[in-house]
């Protein structure tokens, strides 16, 4: 027997009292009449940026606009032209170290506490801490309310996804959000170790 199994059996031996678990059917979860609004204001109180970017404009434009002085841009998104190096690519996690911007996709996010799911797609998801700014783009279409709705939205098995919270830039089809210099932390909802708050966040209408 390991001492964990030692450990559970002593417990057990030892209960005096046992009790039905609650009813939690009836709890009601945060709502807001406009989830997109409120993840955005989230995004500022824990020093991001949300920036909702119109239909049809250039990220790659945008994202020269918000990091002027940035030289090396990290991202394996298709649509990121302006990237210097991919994540994908590098031999190591340390060769994305000098990062200026990385540019990764959330796949939802959370009005209740600006938190986004990041699918660790990328070789080396380094580059989600290691880049001086992060911008995340979701589709504003894919914002929850609250934490209750993204449990249900999970499906990838544990230690595979993460959660973030950061500033963003948000538009009728895309929102970017931006990480602040300081970390927040979300919920430990997430299989793994959320990531700090990126610095611009997009969404867009998909």
């Amino acid at each position: 027997m390991s001492s964990k199994e030692d450990i559970l059996k002593k417990y057990r031996a030892n209960v005096r009292e046992q009790y039905d678990m609650p009813d939690l059917s009836d709890i009601k979860a945060v709502t807001y009449p406009d989830p997109l609004l409120q993840f955005m204001n989230m995004t500022k109180s824990v020093g991001g940026n949300a920036i909702e970017v119109e239909k049809g404009r250039d990220i790659n434009e945008l994202i020269r606009e918000l990091y002027p002085d940035a030289k090396e841009i990290a991202s394996n998104l298709p649509e990121i032209t302006i990237a210097t190096r991919n994540p994908d690519d590098v031999g190591r996690a340390r060769d994305l170290n000098g990062t200026d911007v990385g540019v990764i996709r959330g796949e939802f996010g959370v009005a209740e506490n600006a938190c986004v799911w990041i699918p660790q797609t990328m070789k080396e998801k380094a580059v989600m801490f290691i880049s001086e700014n992060l911008v995340i783009l979701l589709p504003k279409s894919q914002i929850v309310n609250n934490m209750h709705e993204a449990y249900k939205r999970l499906s990838a098995p544990a230690g595979v996804d993460g959660s973030a919270s950061t500033p963003t830039v948000t538009a009728p089809s895309s929102a970017v959000r931006q990480r602040p210099p300081t970390s927040h932390r979300c919920s430990s909802w997430a299989p793994k170790p959320p990531v700090r708050p990126p610095s611009y966040y997009s969404t867009n209408n998909g």
